[in-house]
C-alpha cells in the first residue's frame, strides 16, 4: 500500500504542476488586455501594420476568442492603411487553426489533470494515507525540480531565442505554415519575436509565482500538522 500511496502522491503533484503551468499561460493570455496594448506601443506595431490601436485591439480580442473556442472562424474585417480588408490571410488562418487545437488541448489537459488530482486525493483519504507527510512534501520536492527545469529552459531560450522558438514550432506543428513572410503577413508584424520573448517571460514568472504560493501553503500545512501531533504538556 505504501507504494500505491507514493504513486498517488507523485501523480497528484504532477497534476497540480500541470494545472499551474496551463493556468499561468491562460492568465498571461487573457487576464490583462492592457498588456497587449502596452506591447504594441513598445514595439511600434500600429505604425508597422498601418492600423489604429483600437482596430488592433479589436483584432486581438477576436483572435483570442477564436483560440479559446468562442468564435468559429478567423474572418475578421478591419481597416489597414485606410482600406477595409480581412486581417488574416489563408496561411495564417490554417496555422491559427493548429494553434487553436494546441490551446484547447491544453485546457482539456488541465481538466484531465484536475480529475487525476481529485482521484488521487480521494484514494489517499480512502486508504487513510498520511496526507501531511505525502502531498506537501512531494509538492515541495517536485516544485524545486520544476523550477530547475524552467530555469534551464529559460537559459536556453535566452541564449538563442530564435533557435529554440523554431524548435518549439517544429515539435508542436507538423507543417511549415508558421513560417510567415513579413512582407505578406500582418500577423507576424502584429506579434513579432520580441513580443514572444516578453510573453514567455511573463508566463515563466506567473508559473513560478503560482508555485511559490503553493510552496508556502505546503510549508504552513506541514507546520500545522506537526503542531497537531505534538503531545499536550
Amino acid at each position: 500500500m505504501k507504494k500505491m500511496h507514493t504513486l498517488a502522491g507523485i501523480l497528484a503533484v504532477l497534476s497540480v504542476l500541470v494545472v499551474l503551468l496551463i493556468t499561468a499561460v491562460e492568465i498571461a493570455a487573457y487576464s490583462d488586455w492592457n498588456y497587449y496594448e502596452k506591447e504594441y506601443t513598445k514595439l511600434g506595431v500600429p505604425e508597422t501594420v498601418d492600423m489604429s490601436m483600437d482596430d488592433l485591439m479589436d483584432v486581438t480580442h477576436e483572435m483570442m476568442a477564436y483560440l479559446r473556442g468562442n468564435r468559429d472562424d478567423l474572418v475578421i474585417m478591419t481597416t489597414v492603411a485606410g482600406e477595409e480588408r480581412e486581417f488574416f490571410n489563408d496561411q495564417e488562418k490554417i496555422h491559427m487553426s493548429d494553434v487553436r487545437i494546441l490551446f484547447l488541448g491544453g485546457l482539456m489537459l488541465r481538466r484531465i489533470a484536475l480529475v487525476v488530482l481529485l482521484f488521487c486525493v480521494f484514494f489517499l483519504l480512502l486508504t487513510h494515507a498520511p496526507l501531511a507527510r505525502i502531498l506537501p512534501v512531494y509538492f515541495q520536492r517536485g516544485s524545486v525540480l520544476f523550477v530547475a527545469i524552467v530555469g534551464i529552459l529559460a537559459a536556453l531560450f535566452a541564449s538563442d531565442f530564435t533557435k529554440y522558438f523554431t524548435i518549439f514550432h517544429e515539435i508542436f506543428f507538423r507543417n511549415d505554415l508558421w513560417l510567415f513572410a513579413p512582407a505578406t503577413s500582418l500577423l507576424i508584424n502584429m506579434l513579432p519575436e520580441p513580443f514572444w520573448i516578453d510573453i514567455a517571460l511573463r508566463v515563466a514568472l506567473l508559473f513560478v509565482g503560482l508555485m511559490a504560493a503553493c510552496f508556502a501553503g505546503c510549508v504552513i500545512w506541514r507546520i500545522l500538522a506537526k503542531r497537531r501531533l505534538k503531545p499536550n504538556t
